[in-house]
């Protein structure tokens, strides 16, 4: 479903005028870019947060997930903001270091939950290859140890970010999900729109909005459906 198509009236722009029964004059475009982009926040969110084995990115980005920079001689902590094109980096998924033959290698992640009692700088009392890596923050690292020399694009990292955002002036635009997702974004339009303007349709938007968010979570829930399953034990507790 494109964002805007005024010659059908089938894209999110005119279903949401349709479903709210105005026009442009009472509900402007930049209205709905709002709505659609916040849908679109839901929706990544639930999306990374719903599976760590299935990495979902907006179909809309050009460039993958996978960044590198340089690793600086006795620089521990690196930030990882924003990717290339200026999209804000949500979470880091992998760290890999670039050897001496030219190759990356994953490097472990550590925690500092798992050094209870022992202090992690004791891991940098030395500098060398870096092995291992610490979360500070969704985005931020720490290497263990100190890096001791400096390599151009020795650290390779994967991440998830935010989606491709609407804008104003899109027309073909999708949004860069699964299509049987796509009525979502029309109802969280109208919805929005009905609850600023206090329409009569609120109340069926509402409804309407919740099935439209159960469908989004359920597809989520049963999407890698080629991972393999593996089965676990679970103890029994005895009292």
């Amino acid at each position: 479903m494109v964002f805007s198509d005024t010659t059908n009236n089938t894209g999110i722009v005119q279903q949401v005028r349709h479903l709210m029964r105005v026009d442009s004059n009472q509900w402007p475009t930049s209205r709905i870019v709002n709505s659609v982009n916040n849908y679109l926040d839901l929706v990544t969110g639930y999306a990374i947060g719903a599976d760590s084995r299935f990495q979902w990115d907006d179909t809309n980005h050009t460039k993958l997930p996978i960044g590198t920079t340089n690793l600086v001689a006795n620089q521990s902590d690196y930030s990882f903001l924003t990717d290339e094109q200026g999209n804000t980096i949500l979470t880091l998924s992998r760290i890999d270091l670039l050897d001496s033959n030219g190759n990356y290698s994953q490097l472990e992640l550590i925690d500092q939950a798992d050094y209870e009692g022992q202090g992690l700088d004791q891991l940098q009392a030395t500098t060398g290859i870096p092995s291992a890596y610490d979360k500070i923050a969704d985005n931020i690292i720490r290497l263990y140890p100190k890096p001791s020399t400096s390599v151009t694009a020795g650290i390779k990292f994967y991440f998830q970010r935010t989606a491709s955002y609407f804008a104003a002036t899109d027309t073909t635009k999708s949004p860069g999900v699964a299509p049987l997702l796509h009525r979502g974004f029309v109802i969280a339009g109208a919805y929005d729109g009905a609850l600023t303007l206090g329409l009569s349709n609120l109340q069926a938007l509402s409804v309407e909005k919740q099935v439209e968010e159960k469908k989004m979570q359920q597809y989520f829930s049963i999407r890698n459906q080629d991972s393999s399953k593996v089965l676990t034990m679970k103890p029994i507790l005895f009292r």
